[in-house]
């Protein structure tokens, strides 16, 4: 029988691990032109919003084919679905409701940013946002570094503090709510920016030689969420789909800055054709604009660790 998960059914912190892992895989698929990830496809409804589709999967010995769709619709409640075909022998693998699964996956994608980019001793995190991403981002660092404490920062103090009692109950790290960006990136091995911010809140000033920076926000030229002098500063720019930043109906936010024609795929980054960190004191940094097929792909790794049917 067809497996259907929903958000609860993914509340394992385990499967941050799970998504990492399936995810390595399917960057060095990618490196070898191995996985199918077009670019994201809107169908818009008039004065409503958008059905967005994003479809992949990976090919080799057990090939896998799928697709998700989101809406952008009004509503206080928002939803997706990611479908998982077995391509090999037509066999609908599973599917999955819900937000966390996207979640899950951008955050496992930023881990593996922060794995072959940060420096390996990285130890201390600076989050700015406190919402979703900030949290799969956060759990993703602490699954590929031994971190020793985090500082929070967002706009509303009661969202930052509930941020860092919860995330410091998830995974026992000090996780400590502050009152400013510069506070909060202070000493910060690893940066995550996850706002919704269409005005940059971060700028190299703010930050340490060193540091690898991961931004999840806005990444327009109509609206971005760091300041250009942070690509000026890095020694290595990164992103998950350079096919996706070409592909916005807004300019990437780096188009015309000098730094765009920099900027690496993170996938050959990982299977060591392109290059990474080089000194202790380079600036890194990843711009993740999500990778088409790499839903598909931790869908099915989850389907294949998670015992629910219907």
């Amino acid at each position: 029988m067809t497996k259907i998960l929903k958000d609860e059914d993914l509340a394992d912190n385990a499967l941050m691990g799970v998504a990492i892992d399936a995810l390595e895989t399917a960057f060095l698929a990618r490196a070898g032109n191995r996985l199918v990830s077009p670019p994201r496809h809107h169908v818009s409804f008039p004065d409503r919003g958008d059905l967005v589709f994003t479809v992949g999967g990976m090919l080799g010995d057990k090939p896998l084919a799928g697709f998700r769709v989101y809406e952008t619709f009004d509503g206080a409640e928002h939803s997706q679905i990611v479908a998982v075909w077995s391509a090999d022998d037509a066999r609908l693998k599973g599917i999955v409701l819900g937000e966390r699964l996207g979640n899950l996956r951008t955050g496992a994608i930023g881990g593996l940013a922060v794995r072959h980019l940060s420096a390996p001793g990285a130890r201390i995190v600076g989050i700015i946002g406190s919402g979703a991403q900030a949290r799969t981002q956060l759990a993703a660092a602490a699954a590929v570094r031994k971190l020793d404490r985090a500082r929070v920062y967002s706009r509303d103090e009661n969202n930052r503090a509930a941020f860092a009692s919860e995330m410091q109950h998830t995974l026992g790290l000090e996780v400590e709510p502050v009152g400013s960006v510069s506070e909060a990136v202070d000493e910060a091995d690893i940066v995550i920016c996850a706002t919704a911010s269409q005005m940059p809140v971060l700028l190299a000033r703010d930050l340490k030689p060193g540091v690898h920076v991961n931004t999840v926000g806005p990444k327009t030229i109509q609206g971005y969420e760091l300041g250009l002098d942070i690509a000026d500063a890095a020694a290595v720019i990164a992103t998950d789909s350079p096919e996706q930043t070409r592909a916005y109906a807004s300019p990437f936010f780096l188009a015309g800055s000098g730094n765009e024609d920099r900027m690496a795929d993170l996938a050959n980054i990982i299977a060591g054709k392109a290059a990474g960190r080089r000194s202790a004191e380079d600036i890194t940094l990843f711009c993740s604009v999500g990778l088409a097929g790499t839903e598909v792909v931790v869908a099915s790794a989850i389907l294949d660790r998670v015992d629910v049917s219907v």
